[in-house]
């Protein structure tokens, strides 16, 4: 799945942008989200989107996998 992972480059941007642009890539039909960002504070915003929507979410310090859950 992460092979079909659309790209979301927000680093440089603060909260709440990282997570916006990770919520419109999924309205728009990604499959999955590969999302950067160098927010200290996304991570937090970003793992409570995903367990808000069920979502599956794979961490790897500053790169963020979201996709649905298996």
């Amino acid at each position: 799945m992460v092979d079909q992972a659309v790209l979301v480059d927000a680093r440089g941007l603060r909260c709440p942008w990282p997570v916006l642009r990770l919520a419109r890539a999924l309205r728009d039909g990604a499959p999955a989200v590969e999302l950067l960002s160098d927010d200290p504070a996304a991570g937090g915003e970003i793992a409570a989107f995903a367990a808000e929507r069920g979502l599956s979410l794979v961490v790897d310090h500053f790169r963020f996998v979201v996709s649905p859950a298996a």
